[in-house]
């Protein structure tokens, strides 16, 4: 369970952080779309969705009681947005994706099936672009736990809620970016209790919370070509990541009359991600691009890769 709590947090902060910066780092086609100096106010296209397919791989070393684990992970997305009026845009995007936590250590592993609901807003005014995203997820969670006589297995079910304000400034020359950036997030992921079943000595354990609020600053470079009426764009990213404050409830598993109390684990409090994109707009209504993400703490480390398509009209 404390694995499980801590996926759903962390699956939160992923959805949260890429579709929040989104909004605000797509910005290179929202006010040059031909690639060639035009004026945000010649953009024809004021509707936008995509689509995206993206995985992820992570690993928790062991801390204290918590056996550590790893995680795989699938999912896809579909959004959609507008642009309101001339740098005010905002977003709807669906999250699915399925969750497999191993925790060989203690011969227990997991499945989380998790949906979740964002939306986002972005405002250019000049070079500074403010970007907010909600993010709100449902899940299931199926456990499984080797007894050394049979597996005993429980259903329980979580939820998230999470928010993110960023703000960024856009620097150009030429053909070239800068864009540095800050940030603030904060997600809350809560799992209920579970009952196991089958099995050696079935256990029971009580609900579990994280709070989490952290800062993230950073910045992007990047760089476009174009070529036959098309760009590519290049760019990548880093931020350094201080976890201001993180609050974990208590997990306590029961059999009979005994009883033992975990307590959550978190994320070392500073920690780097860094990542990088490449984009392809075949025309003003057609991209298609490619994500690399990665986050680095004391006792984690998550790769995650996107691809993904975005259409015009």
């Amino acid at each position: 369970m404390v694995s499980s709590t801590s996926a759903i947090t962390d699956l939160g902060s992923n959805f949260l952080e890429r579709f929040g910066a989104a909004s605000g780092i797509g910005r290179i086609m929202r006010t040059n779309p031909g690639g060639g100096g035009a004026s945000e106010s010649t953009e024809t296209p004021r509707y936008r969705t995509w689509f995206e397919g993206y995985g992820i791989s992570a690993t928790n070393a062991p801390v204290g009681l918590f056996a550590g684990d790893s995680r795989k992970t699938w999912g896809g997305i579909a959004g959609v947005g507008a642009r309101i009026v001339p740098g005010f845009n905002v977003g709807f995007s669906v999250d699915q994706s399925r969750t497999d936590v191993d925790v060989p250590l203690a011969l227990q592993s997991a499945r989380i099936d998790l949906t979740q609901f964002g939306f986002n807003a972005s405002l250019d005014a000049g070079p500074w672009t403010w970007a907010s995203a909600i993010v709100h997820g449902v899940g299931n969670i199926n456990s499984r736990r080797d007894t050394g006589f049979g597996f005993a297995t429980a259903g329980y079910d979580a939820r998230l809620d999470g928010v993110l304000s960023e703000i960024s400034y856009y620097w150009t020359k030429d053909q070239n970016r800068i864009v540095p950036k800050g940030a603030v997030e904060y997600v809350r992921a809560e799992t209920g209790g579970m009952q196991e079943s089958g099995g050696l000595f079935p256990v029971s354990a009580t609900g579990a919370t994280v709070q989490r609020f952290r800062v993230l600053v950073g910045a992007e470079v990047g760089h476009y070509w174009i070529f036959d009426k098309k760009v590519f764009d290049l760019s990548a990213y880093g931020k350094f990541v201080n976890n201001v404050m993180q609050n974990f409830s208590d997990t306590t598993v029961s059999l009979g009359n005994q009883s033992v109390t975990f307590q959550g684990i978190g994320e070392s409090q500073y920690g780097a991600d860094a990542g990088a994109s490449a984009s392809l707009s075949l025309t003003n209504a057609a991209r298609l691009y490619i994500n690399y993400d990665a986050k680095f703490r004391a006792a984690m480390r998550s790769h995650q890769g996107t691809f993904g398509v975005e259409l015009k009209w």
